[in-house]
C-alpha cells in the first residue's frame, strides 16, 4: 500500500500524514507550498507540489500510489466560489484521476450534517451542499470508498471513545482531528469500512469499542 494525501497541510490532512507515517505506510503528500509543508509534515513523507484544481498535474503527482485520502476543504473567504471549486471540483478531479489509475480505495473527509440544506454552515457559500455533491460523485464513481463525516473538529486530542454511526444519524458533537485521522487510516485496512459513509464524534460516556466493531455496525 502507498497512500496519496490531498489537503496534506491542512489541520486534518497533516494528522492523516502523521498517522500513516506512524504505521509505516509510505505516503505522498500533495502540497501547494513546499516550504510550508516541510515545516509542518514529518520528514518521512514524500512531498509533491500540485493542486486539486489542476487536474492535468494530478496523474503524475499520484504516481504509483494505490490509495487516496482526501482532506481538502475551502478556507473561509470572501470568494463565493471557494467551496464549489475546492470541495466539489477538486474532489471530482481527484476521483476522475483515481478511476483512470485504478486506485484501490478512496477515503474522503466530509462533514456531519451535509444533508441539511438549512444548516448554518451553508451560510459559508453552501459548503455543505458542495461537500454532499462531492460525496455523491464519489459514491457513483465505481471506486471503493469510505466517506468520513466528522462532527465539530478540535485541534486538541482527548481520551474520549469514538462513536461511529450511519449516514444522517448524528447531528451534533465534536471530535479531535487526531481521531478523524485514525478513522481515515484505519478504513484502509478494514473490510467493513468499504463503500460506507461513517459519521464520527467522540463522547466521554460511551464504552470503548474496537475499530472492527465500530465499522461493522454501520450500515
Amino acid at each position: 500500500m502507498k497512500a496519496f494525501v490531498a489537503g496534506a497541510t491542512g489541520e486534518t490532512g497533516r494528522r492523516i500524514v502523521q498517522e500513516l507515517v506512524k504505521r509505516n505506510i509510505p505516503v505522498r503528500a500533495l502540497v501547494r507550498n513546499l516550504e510550508t509543508a516541510k515545516e509542518i509534515l514529518p520528514p518521512q513523507a514524500e512531498l509533491i507540489v500540485g493542486d486539486v484544481l489542476k487536474p492535468e498535474s494530478l496523474s503524475a503527482a499520484i504516481a504509483d500510489c494505490t490509495v487516496i485520502l482526501s482532506a481538502t476543504g475551502a478556507k473561509p473567504s470572501l470568494d463565493p466560489t471557494g467551496p464549489y471549486k475546492v470541495d466539489y471540483e477538486g474532489t471530482k478531479n481527484l476521483v476522475d484521476v483515481a478511476k483512470s489509475k485504478g486506485i484501490e480505495h478512496f477515503v474522503m473527509v466530509s462533514s456531519l450534517c451535509v444533508s441539511q440544506l438549512f444548516h448554518p454552515l451553508n451560510l459559508f457559500w453552501l459548503i455543505l451542499v458542495w461537500k454532499k455533491q462531492a460525496e455523491e460523485y464519489l459514491t457513483q464513481s465505481g471506486l471503493t470508498y469510505t466517506i468520513v463525516r466528522p462532527g465539530g473538529l478540535k485541534n486538541e486530542d482527548n481520551p474520549d471513545p469514538v462513536v461511529m454511526s450511519s449516514a444522517d444519524t448524528l447531528f451534533d458533537g465534536s471530535i479531535p482531528r487526531t481521531k478523524v485521522a485514525q478513522v481515515c487510516v484505519e478504513a484502509l485496512s478494514q473490510s467493513e469500512a468499504r463503500n460506507k459513509i461513517v459519521e464520527v464524534v467522540a463522547k466521554p460516556e460511551v464504552p470503548d469499542q474496537s475499530w472492527d466493531q465500530l465499522f461493522a455496525k454501520v450500515v
